[in-house]
């Protein structure tokens, strides 16, 4: 539609066309055309115009603010399932990497054993670090490893970390340890065990400058459930 100015000055030319300077009306019946009543005419069609617009633009309005609201949403939807995906993110498996050998070898024979651990857990202490390492007996997550369990004797004991550089220490001092790694949602999951009792012989004739380590010395390196149940 024509904005009203366009309109106005196509009425003018056509009135002047209709009537041209010098010339007498065709009917003495039809008036000479009065400017106010053009105007009025025009004003009234402009008011009607933007009636018209508001109207119409109202309605564009309200689309376009409906449309930003649906993409509002959207992108609430998109931030949900993000953080739904950060939150599965969070859950990811992790790794444990472990030493393992026969109980007897392990708690009763290995003559380093006890110091080594021992000294980490004091450094933990010392620089306020949280344990990560954990002494299992007869640890669930064998059953995963057939091939390595035909190589035990039982019952087994297993070294648990989830720092692999110091499993990998740990299996080059203590040497006759099998190593492995797997993955689990959770500490309680990878530390499973299945509950068994130790009974180691004493040595008839104990030739070693030190005294032999007294049983149990073990206990406050078992996962914290396993502790309490002992305990």
């Amino acid at each position: 539609m024509a904005p009203p100015s366009t309109l106005l000055l196509r009425s003018c030319s056509c009135l002047a066309l209709s009537h041209p300077p010098g010339r007498r009306r065709a009917s003495p019946l039809a008036p000479p055309p009065n400017p106010s009543t053009i105007v009025a005419s025009f004003s009234c069609y402009n008011k009607t115009h933007q009636k018209l617009f508001s109207k119409s633009g109202g309605s564009a309005l309200a689309s376009i603010s409906g449309s930003a609201n649906r993409s509002r949403a959207l992108a609430v939807d998109s931030d949900q399932r993000g953080s739904a995906v950060a939150v599965e993110t969070e859950k990811k498996a992790v790794k444990y990497h472990f030493v393992v050998a026969n109980a007897k070898f392990m708690l009763d024979e290995e003559e380093h054993f006890k110091e080594l651990l021992c000294e980490r857990l004091r450094l933990y202490g010392e620089r306020q670090k949280e344990q990560d390492f954990w002494l299992v007996i007869e640890p669930n997550f064998l059953q995963n490893f057939p091939k390595l369990t035909a190589r035990l004797k039982r019952p087994a004991v297993a070294l648990v970390s989830t720092n692999a550089t110091w499993i990998t220490f740990m299996k080059l001092r203590l040497d006759r340890v099998l190593s492995e790694q797997f993955e689990a949602e959770s500490l309680e999951e990878a530390l499973a065990s299945n509950p068994v009792d130790l009974k180691f012989e004493k040595p008839e004739n104990w030739v070693a400058p030190y005294s032999k380590y007294e049983y149990g010395w073990w206990e406050p390196f078992l996962p914290p459930q396993a502790s309490k149940k002992d305990a």
